[in-house]
């Protein structure tokens, strides 16, 4: 592979990040030329993932297409504070979707560049984890079975925080939320429900299909040019924290991202034609606690007693997943 990930060690003083780096290694974001995609101005709550991980994909995104590129939006959270009626941050050609038909919306517009002899104009279609994993499932099924021409990405917060913090299909078990409420003997999201959208498009064998960090950005930049020259359908998963939904502090983002990999409840890979072709090897596993810790929709778990029951079958989940992802050195795939 000929991405390698960076790593920075500090050394007792600020001198770490790209100022260490060859220019040519440097992120998109730490260059002034950088597209700005999602611009000032829009209405994202403090802390928010969502924001970050769709300016660090798109201008990606914008980089690698030469700057023909076409983003089609579904409505949600990004929709909703990126374009408030007569208002725009985005700086790219941009199309609002309905929240369930992003993907056939985004395939009809690959079809019209086709159509016009415009292959160079890449597409791209983004949308969260409620119109991706549950309301848009159908079509972007149907946009992996056709194999078009598009890159769909998703921004995974883990439930719908627009409209108020209900359970999506990729809300975690345990978690709170509005329709999850902490109460009951055995509170917040029920155990063996929802969806895993990345595994759901690697059984559709198309030609991509990668999980992403807000708290990663080398691998998230390397990830999204990577797949926007590709041709097919491919499909990245970013994971994005949510300050506002998931109880955490503001300035906490990307460590509770970083948390979230290093535990491996969020695994970083790399799928061509439905088998794993590369993952992030964990170089020092944290226990599940020290994501869990950190937000307050887990916060039933340790108060006013641990919940060790519970907490043993979400470490259960991030042992599966280093042993099915091979995420440890030695650890099959």
């Amino acid at each position: 592979m000929p991405f390698h990930q960076i790593k920075f060690y500090q050394t007792g003083t600020f001198t770490i990040g790209n100022r260490l780096l060859e220019a040519s290694d440097r992120s998109v974001q730490s260059d002034v030329h950088r597209s700005n995609a999602l611009n000032s101005g829009h209405r994202a709550c403090q802390g928010c993932g969502e924001a970050l991980g769709a300016r660090y994909a798109v201008d990606a995104a914008i980089r690698a297409a030469q700057g023909n590129l076409v983003a089609v939006n579904a409505t949600g959270c990004l929709e909703v504070f990126s374009t408030p009626y007569p208002e725009t941050s985005w700086q790219v050609a941009w199309m609002h979707s309905l929240f369930g038909n992003t993907a056939a919306v985004a395939s009809g517009v690959a079809a019209a560049m086709k159509a016009q002899g415009r292959p160079q104009v890449r597409v791209i279609a983004q949308g969260g984890d409620g119109g991706t994993a549950d309301i848009g499932l159908g079509c972007l099924s149907g946009m992996f079975e056709r194999n078009d021409d598009v890159l769909y990405i998703c921004y995974d917060n883990e439930a719908y925080m627009n409209t108020g913090v209900q359970r999506s299909g990729t809300t975690p078990a345990a978690a709170r939320t509005a329709t999850t409420p902490s109460v009951g003997p055995k509170p917040g999201n029920v155990f063996g429900q929802g969806k895993s959208v990345p595994l759901i498009a690697m059984a559709h064998q198309i030609p991509y299909v990668a999980t992403a960090s807000v708290a990663n950005l080398h691998d998230l930049e390397y990830k999204v040019e990577k797949a926007v020259p590709m041709h097919g359908a491919r499909y990245i998963h970013i994971h994005v924290p949510c300050p506002l939904g998931w109880g955490s502090e503001p300035h906490d983002t990307i460590k509770v991202a970083r948390m979230a990999v290093e535990s491996a409840l969020f695994p970083l890979f790399e799928a061509e034609y439905g088998e794993v072709s590369d993952r992030t090897i964990l170089r020092k596993r944290h226990p599940v606690d020290d994501y869990l810790k950190l937000q307050k929709r887990f916060a039933h778990l340790f108060r006013p007693q641990r919940d060790e029951e519970r907490i043993a079958a979400i470490q259960a989940i991030a042992d599966r997943n280093v042993r099915r992802f091979g995420l440890e050195n030695g650890a099959a795939s």
